[in-house]
């Protein structure tokens, strides 16, 4: 991508940053009504057998993912004009989700602001360690940052761990407005779980919406992991970062079916979004076939992410990710460089 890109994509993107009120009312009916038919399919299916209930309990873990993306864009303002009903949208949204709408908002402007930002890492990101660093860390670190990695873990115990245990509570430093919102959410969550055990049994709850739950969570992850863990991503010192080029080369397109990018908001235009955030999930698409720079940018589709499950550390002289099993194959002596653990 050439420097005149760079100065002149935000300004081809943003015809693109205004909401529709009648496109984002429209989105929320086509989300939030099949997710609750198909939560009450589910509970009738149960009745039968689980397996049987296993068919639209899939599905609507498909339409939390895509609540999830409401509740997303409302943190960025994106999906209504006004403030106020971003903010209104977004919590109920996050109450489905168990996200609380200021703490998940702030951490993920951060993201946003320090993606691909070897000096920033830490806030609203996965946790990433360069070569160099991995191999002078101790046994300790490295034994705990395998573990994070792997697939089992990031995918299977990390949805109960990020949204059911991590997101209850208040982050460090947190403001009297972010922490009132994340007591609401947790009491808002209690309330409509509370609900729905004495509906229909605690233990019909925990299987329906447990599953539902399990699901979309890894969907979830999923997405953010592979949207910046590919090959030739972008990662770079603060001297030498720039915002455009991690929102462009640091964030993947995953090109998937149209059932599948309608499910997940399109938020597979992830580098038009990390370029700005203003544009709403219903123009990214759009925004990025009208934007002939953007069409040459790092493209995944299903096949190729799975390259992505072993890519674990990035290399700083190759500019790419690497596996563990490649980093003995690189430079044989250690470096001396301070370590930079998760935050």
């Amino acid at each position: 991508m050439t420097l005149q890109n760079t100065k002149s994509l935000k300004k081809q993107v943003a015809p693109f940053e205004k909401s529709t009120t009648k496109e984002s009312i429209g989105q929320i009916i086509n989300t939030v009504v099949p997710f609750i038919t198909l939560w009450f399919l589910a509970y009738i299916s149960l009745s039968v057998s689980y397996w049987l209930a296993l068919v639209p309990i899939v599905i609507a873990a498909g339409f939390l993912v895509r609540i999830f993306i409401i509740f997303h864009d409302c943190t960025h303002n994106s999906f209504f004009k006004s403030r106020r009903a971003n903010r209104a949208v977004g919590t109920v949204m996050g109450v489905l989700t168990m996200f609380p709408f200021d703490r998940w908002g702030n951490e993920h402007a951060i993201h946003h602001a320090t993606s691909g930002n070897l000096d920033k890492r830490g806030t609203g990101d996965i946790w990433t360690l360069t070569v160099d660093e991995y191999k002078a860390a101790p046994l300790k670190l490295r034994l705990a940052y395998r573990f994070y990695r792997n697939p089992l873990v990031m995918f299977g115990l990390g949805p109960i761990y990020q949204f059911g245990l991590n997101n209850r509570f208040n982050r460090k430093g947190a403001k009297k407005k972010e922490r009132m919102n994340t007591y609401l959410t947790n009491v808002l969550i209690v309330a409509l779980g509370g609900l729905l055990c004495l509906a229909v049994g605690w233990q019909t709850f925990l299987l329906i919406h447990g599953s539902i739950f399990m699901i979309a969570g890894s969907a979830g992850i999923w997405l953010f992991y592979i949207q910046h863990t590919f090959e030739d991503s972008y990662f770079e010192e603060d001297p030498d970062w720039e915002y455009v080029k991690a929102a462009v080369e640091g964030s993947s397109f995953y090109k998937l079916p149209k059932v599948l990018q309608f499910i997940t908001g399109n938020i597979g235009f992830h580098h038009v979004h990390h370029l700005s955030p203003r544009v709403p999930n219903y123009k990214l698409e759009e925004a990025h076939n009208t934007t002939p720079p953007l069409k040459n940018v790092p493209t995944i589709t299903l096949a190729t992410s799975l390259k992505s499950l072993r890519f674990r550390l990035w290399d700083e002289k190759s500019k790419n990710f690497v596996s563990f099993r490649e980093v003995k194959a690189l430079a044989k002596k250690r470096v001396s460089v301070k370590v930079k653990p998760e935050v």
